[in-house]
C-alpha cells in the first residue's frame, strides 16, 4: 500500500502529460489537414472557404490579355522590318548579279562557266556600285566611314598544271590581294589605273575565290504608315565568286547583313509618331509591371507550398514513423507556377529588349521575338491549368502526365533505329538524290516520309546512273516506310491510347490512393472562421462543390 501510494502520483502525472502530448499532436494535424485541404482547392473553393480573393487568377487573365496584345504589336512591327530586309536582298541581287533570274540556284544565287563570264560579272558589279543613285529604286546611299568597294581574290601561290599529262606542281599555301574602290575615285583616272592592273589578270587554275565587299545605308519609310518612327539600315553586301571545287563551274554567293541604327536627324511634319512611341513604351511598363507582381505571387505559393511539404513529411515521420513517398512530396510543387515564373522572366527581359528597340537603342529583334514568342506560348498553356479543375476537361492533362514517362522511353529506342537509317541513306544515296546530300537534309526527310509526305517525290528523283544503288534505294525506302509507319507509329500511338483507357478508368473507379490521399480523406468536415453565407456575383465561385465532379491535380 505504501508503495502505491509512493508511486500514484507520479503515473497520473506520465499519463497527464501522454494526453497532452496526444492532444497537441491531434490539434497539429487538424491545423494541418486544414492548411492541406486549403492548398488543394481552386481559386473558388479558397474564395468561399475563406474569402481569399484570387487575385493570381485575375492577375494570370490579365496577363494574358497584356501580352497578347503586346505580341501583337510586335509582330506588326517586326514585319515591316523583315519585309524591307527581304526586299531589299532581293533588290541588290537583281543589281549587282549579272544575268540573275530572280532564282536562286539551290544554296548559291547564279553561276558562271566561263573566264569572259567571270571578268564580266565582276565588273558589272563595279560599274553598277558606281551608277548606284542613278538606277536605284530604293532610299540607297554609300557609307560616308572612308570605306568603298573592297575586291580581294584569294589563290594559291605559283604553279604549274598540266591535265593533259596528268601532272601538277602548286603550293598549297594561299594568298590574299585586295583593292579599294572609293565612290569619289570610281569616275577619276585613279580608278581606271586600278581596274586596268594586273590585279584583274585572274589565273583560273590557282584562284580559289574572288570576293567582292561594300556597305551601303538606307532608310526604312514604310514604318511611319504603321505610326511608327522610321529606321536608319546599314546593309554589308559580299559577292563571293567561288571556285575552290575548280570544276569549271564558278558558284556566285550573294549575301547581305542587315544593322538597324538609330537616325541621327530626323523631322517628321504632320505626324504623331513620337506621342505614340512614348504610349507603346508606357503600356510595355505596365506589362512587366504584372509580369513581376505575378512573379512575385507565384514564387511567394512555391515557398509556402514547401513548408506545408516540410510540416507534412515532419508530422508523418512523427506520427506513423516511415517517411512520405516520393511521388506525394512531388504533389506540392505545382509545376504551372513554375511554368508562370518562366514565362513572366521571359516576359520581362523580352518587354525590356522591345522597349529599347521601340527607343533605337538595340536591334536584336530575333533574340527579343523568340523571349516574347516562347512567353506568350507558356501563357497560353498555362491556361489549361484552370481547365483542369474540372473532369471534363482534365483528360489531356492527366494522358499526357501519364504516358510521358513510356513515350519518352519508346522515343529512345526508336530513335536508335532512325538515326541508324539517318547515316545509312546520307552514305550511300548522298551522292544520287539531292534529299540525301547531309545530315540534316536526310533527317528532315525520313522525317516527312514518317508523316507521309512527298513519297513519290523520293522515290522518283533517286539517278538510275547505278542499278545497284537504285536497287538499294527501293529497299531501303520500303524498309523504313513500312517499319516506321505501319509498325513504329502505330505502337506510338498505342501507348498514348492505353494511358487515355487507363485515365477513363481511373476517372470511374478512382485514382490510386497515396498516403496524401488517405490522409486527407477524414478531413471533409473541416470549417474555416473566415467562411460566410454570403455569396459573390461572379458565376464560378457561386458553383457548389456537387456542381461539377471536380478532381485535384498539380
Amino acid at each position: 500500500m505504501e508503495i502505491s501510494l509512493k508511486y500514484l502520483p507520479g503515473g497520473r502525472a506520465a499519463a497527464s502529460g501522454n494526453m497532452m502530448a496526444q492532444s497537441d499532436l491531434d490539434l497539429k494535424e487538424t491545423a494541418l489537414k486544414e492548411d492541406l485541404k486549403f492548398y488543394f482547392m481552386n481559386p473558388c473553393e479558397k474564395y468561399r472557404a475563406r474569402h481569399q480573393i484570387p487575385w493570381k487568377l485575375a492577375l494570370q487573365i490579365l496577363k494574358i490579355l497584356m501580352v497578347t496584345t503586346q505580341l501583337i504589336f510586335f509582330g506588326l512591327s517586326n514585319q515591316l522590318v523583315v519585309s524591307f530586309k527581304e526586299e531589299n536582298t532581293v533588290a541588290f541581287k537583281h543589281l549587282f548579279l549579272k544575268g540573275y533570274s530572280g532564282v536562286d540556284e539551290d544554296d548559291y544565287s547564279c553561276s558562271i562557266y566561263t573566264q569572259q563570264d567571270a571578268y564580266d560579272s565582276i565588273f558589272y558589279v563595279i560599274n553598277q556600285y558606281k551608277q548606284l543613285k542613278n538606277i536605284s529604286l530604293g532610299t540607297l546611299g554609300y557609307e560616308h566611314d572612308g570605306s568603298g568597294l573592297k575586291i580581294c581574290k584569294q589563290q594559291y601561290k605559283k604553279g604549274a598544271m598540266l591535265p593533259s599529262n596528268d601532272t601538277m606542281n602548286i603550293d598549297i599555301s594561299t594568298e590574299t590581294e585586295c583593292i579599294i574602290l572609293k565612290p569619289q575615285e570610281l569616275a577619276s583616272k585613279k580608278a581606271e589605273l586600278k581596274l586596268n592592273s594586273s590585279f584583274f589578270n585572274l589565273e583560273f587554275y590557282r584562284l580559289i575565290q574572288v570576293e567582292i565587299s561594300f556597305k551601303l545605308k538606307g532608310i526604312a519609310l514604310q514604318t511611319i504608315h504603321a505610326r511608327e518612327l522610321p529606321d536608319c539600315y546599314a546593309f554589308q553586301n559580299t559577292i563571293t565568286f567561288n571556285n575552290r571545287a575548280h570544276s569549271g563551274k564558278i558558284k556566285i554567293y550573294f549575301d547581305s547583313d542587315t544593322d538597324i541604327q538609330e537616325c541621327k536627324d530626323w523631322h517628321i511634319l504632320g505626324s504623331v509618331l513620337q506621342k505614340n512611341s512614348q504610349y507603346v513604351l508606357v503600356f510595355d511598363g505596365f506589362v512587366i509591371l504584372s509580369c513581376l507582381a505575378s512573379l512575385i505571387l507565384c514564387t511567394r505559393s512555391i515557398v509556402l507550398a514547401l513548408r506545408l511539404q516540410k510540416r507534412f513529411v515532419n508530422f508523418f515521420l512523427e506520427k506513423y514513423k516511415r517517411h512520405v513517398c516520393h511521388a506525394d512530396r512531388l504533389e506540392f510543387i505545382n509545376g504551372w507556377y513554375v511554368l508562370v515564373i518562366i514565362s513572366d522572366v521571359m516576359t520581362i527581359i523580352g518587354s525590356i529588349l522591345k522597349m529599347e528597340i521601340k527607343a533605337k537603342n538595340l536591334t536584336s529583334y530575333d533574340v527579343c521575338s523568340i523571349l516574347l514568342g516562347t512567353s506568350t506560348l507558356f501563357v497560353w498553356v498555362g491556361v489549361i491549368r484552370y481547365l483542369g479543375y474540372f473532369q471534363t476537361y482534365n483528360v489531356l492533362i492527366l494522358t499526357m502526365q501519364a504516358s510521358l514517362p513510356k513515350v519518352l522511353r519508346f522515343c529512345c529506342c526508336a530513335g536508335m533505329i532512325y538515326l541508324g537509317y539517318t547515316f545509312c541513306g546520307w552514305i550511300v544515296l548522298g551522292p544520287y538524290h539531292e534529299k540525301f546530300e547531309d545530315l540534316n537534309t536526310v533527317a528532315e526527310c525520313l522525317f516527312s516520309l514518317v508523316n507521309g509526305d512527298d513519297m513519290f517525290a523520293t522515290f522518283a528523283q533517286i539517278q538510275q546512273k547505278s542499278t545497284l544503288v537504285w536497287v538499294f534505294s527501293r529497299l531501303y525506302l520500303y524498309s523504313f516506310i513500312s517499319l516506321f509507319i505501319y509498325m513504329i507509329l502505330s505502337l506510338f500511338i498505342a501507348l498514348i491510347t492505353d494511358s487515355y483507357d487507363t485515365i477513363k478508368k481511373y476517372q470511374q473507379s478512382g485514382f490510386p490512393v497515396t498516403d496524401l490521399h488517405e490522409f486527407l480523406k477524414d478531413c471533409g468536415n473541416v470549417s474555416y472562421r473566415k467562411e460566410q453565407a454570403s455569396m459573390p456575383s461572379i458565376c464560378c465561385c457561386r458553383r457548389r462543390l456537387s456542381d461539377d465532379n471536380l478532381i485535384l491535380i498539380n
